[in-house]
């Protein structure tokens, strides 16, 4: 199948090399000058660290299975799935997708990338809007597998299963919403964490260092092969019953001491972004979010993801 991905940032461009590794041919189109160019020499950088890490195979044709298009209309043209990852606007959403209904067959899906906005939202006053969903992945996505899917309340079931069975091909771990939600899943709880981190620093609790070796080095060692539920169910003898009866008043405790939810006010960020240059210049945070993805290039590998997906 022929999938387009409009929006080749640090999103789309992932988007290309996880829908490519499957073996589909991937359209690339950009509205920014140089931006889809700027894509390719991303792909053309990363390829080699995943065939270093066993995630792709040496003699993969996964590269000419991406090509660049000059228009939306040629990147759309064919193909039986997009996926929109341009600017988290409500605006821009709306505009692009205005055209994709245009331009793309009747019966192709149209997904969005939007990390919070849902679908209802941009695609409401569409024509097509049954054939609209949200597909929210992590970032990068041929290396976090989890991708929301998020419908509105007229999105066709038809439309869902089709957009499952595509990204579930993809070796994508999909997760169906029953219903929207500001934020979706992923964000929200990672919304909560962020929370209480800001505020423990901002309480003089603990450093932004510590906080971040705390689930470094604990929290997240264990949530990187298990999720929150299986991870308490797994913490006391009798299971989550016995987990609630034992610890459950303290949580309580926790969240009733929060209060309201208090903003991350311009001293705190400040405090918080020299902590972390003291530990990370900004002239290193390129070379750092590298660093990062050959960790999880090694992470996948450890896993086992698949190398390289039979072509369809």
């Amino acid at each position: 199948m022929k999938i387009a991905v409009v929006g080749t940032g640090l999103v789309g461009h992932g988007w290309a090399i996880a829908f490519a590794r499957a073996g589909h041919e991937v359209a690339l189109f950009d509205a920014k000058p140089g931006q889809t160019e700027a894509a390719l020499q991303r792909i053309d950088t990363i390829l080699p660290e995943l065939v270093s890490f066993g995630l792709i195979e040496p003699d993969s044709d996964l590269r000419a299975r991406i090509t660049a298009h000059g228009s939306l209309r040629t990147a759309v043209e064919g193909s039986g799935y997009v996926q929109e990852s341009g600017p988290e606007s409500v605006s821009a959403k709306r505009e692009i997708f205005a055209e994709l209904d245009q331009l793309a067959a009747p019966e192709a899906i149209l997904a969005t990338s939007s990390s919070g906005i849902p679908i209802s939202v941009i695609a409401e006053a569409l024509g097509g809007r049954a054939r609209c969903l949200v597909a929210h992945p992590a970032n990068p996505p041929y290396l976090l597998p989890i991708v929301e899917i998020v419908p509105a309340p007229w999105t066709s079931e038809k439309a869902i299963a089709v957009a499952d069975e595509i990204l579930s091909g993809a070796g994508q771990v999909t997760v169906r919403l029953k219903k929207e939600i500001d934020g979706f899943v992923l964000n929200r709880l990672q919304g909560a964490l962020l929370h209480e981190a800001f505020r423990l620093v901002e309480d003089g609790i603990a450093t932004a260092e510590d906080v971040d070796r705390t689930v470094c080095h604990g929290l997240g060692l264990r949530w990187s092969f298990m999720g929150p539920f299986e991870t308490i169910d797994l913490n006391a003898p009798g299971g989550i019953s016995d987990y609630v009866d034992r610890l459950g008043p303290m949580y309580l405790r926790f969240a009733q001491q929060r209060g309201a939810a208090r903003p991350w006010g311009p001293e705190l960020v400040a405090r918080i972004e020299a902590d972390r240059r003291a530990s990370l210049p900004a002239s290193a945070l390129g070379e750092r979010a590298a660093w990062r993805d050959r960790q999880l290039m090694a992470l996948a590998a450890h896993k086992g993801r698949p190398k390289q997906l039979p072509q369809t």
